[in-house]
């Protein structure tokens, strides 16, 4: 039998391990939705997709894009709303918005 504390960190591991594995899916789709390369150094968790600071300069069209191949791939449905706006933010917080609104 595994220890309490070992079993936790063992736990852990593995939600890690899928999170990083689920963000990597997430922005090998959204690069393909919007057919862009990843920018020079990479792109981070939390990097703005959209505005001034924007390295993808992405636009209204590339959020419907990607809107389309979110609700293809996870059956998310991705209405114009201000919520649907922030979870567009950033890698992490689509991620994070598409934990809380998959289907089980």
């Amino acid at each position: 039998m595994i220890p309490a504390p070992a079993a936790r960190r063992a736990a852990r591991s593995s939600m890690n391990d899928n999170d990083i594995a689920f963000r990597a899916e997430l922005k090998a789709l959204i690069l393909a939705a919007v057919d862009k390369g990843e920018p020079p150094g990479g792109l981070s968790d939390d990097e703005t997709w959209f505005g001034a600071e924007s390295r993808l300069e992405l636009d209204s069209l590339d959020a419907l894009q990607i809107s389309m191949a979110i609700q293809k791939k996870y059956g998310v449905r991705m209405p114009d709303s201000k919520e649907t706006r922030r979870a567009l933010v950033s890698l992490r917080a689509l991620a994070e918005h598409l934990r809380r609104h998959r289907p089980a």
